[in-house]
């Protein structure tokens, strides 16, 4: 992602599938600063546990931003356990209220297994059609590639890792460095 503050900042694409009652969320580790390199293995997927309950979590945008909502994310699901929707709305709303969360700058993509979410700055939650969501640099590009890979016998990692590889070799913004979670409710 790039803004006034940080022109030329790139960031990550981060990818999430649901398929065969499984989700898997991949994301690549480059970040870039115009048409530099400044890390190739940064990793913008996370596995969290509010309440002892599993939660994959990948952001794009600034790392310090999205760490900041992941630990909102965590406290409202301690709030409201095994209640990601709950949770993620709640996170919205503060996001897009609360003076200081007003100026982060991220994206999230968040699953429980069950569940596949995208929540933005915007105040938006959204359940992606099709079972695939991507945000980032490159999220147009894999979210394409995935959709195309939905109805093949790919299983949910392969259709993640392939659509990855598709989408680094299109957006000079992102990687082949993956990191990849998944989990099953």
């Amino acid at each position: 992602m790039a803004d006034e503050k940080f022109p030329g900042w790139h960031g990550t694409t981060i990818i999430g599938v649901r398929k065969g009652g499984e989700v898997v969320v991949a994301g690549d580790g480059q970040v870039s600063l115009g048409q530099t390199v400044i890390k190739g293995t940064a990793r913008k997927v996370r596995r969290l546990s509010p309440g002892g309950r599993d939660v994959v979590a990948g952001f794009a945008g600034s790392t310090a931003d999205a760490f900041t909502l992941l630990e909102r994310l965590e406290k409202k699901l301690e709030s409201a356990p095994g209640q990601l929707a709950r949770a993620c709305v709640e996170l919205a709303k503060d996001w897009r209220m609360d003076k200081y969360l007003r100026n982060l700058e991220a994206m999230l993509i968040v699953t429980d297994g069950a569940d596949l979410f995208v929540i933005t700055g915007a105040g938006d939650v959204l359940e992606p059609e099709h079972d695939v969501a991507a945000i980032g640099s490159g999220g147009n590009y894999a979210l394409a590639a995935a959709r195309a890979l939905m109805d093949t016998d790919l299983e949910a990692e392969e259709v993640a890792r392939k659509a990855m590889a598709i989408a680094a070799d299109i957006c000079v913004y992102t990687n082949g460095n993956l990191t990849v979670e998944r989990i099953s409710k």
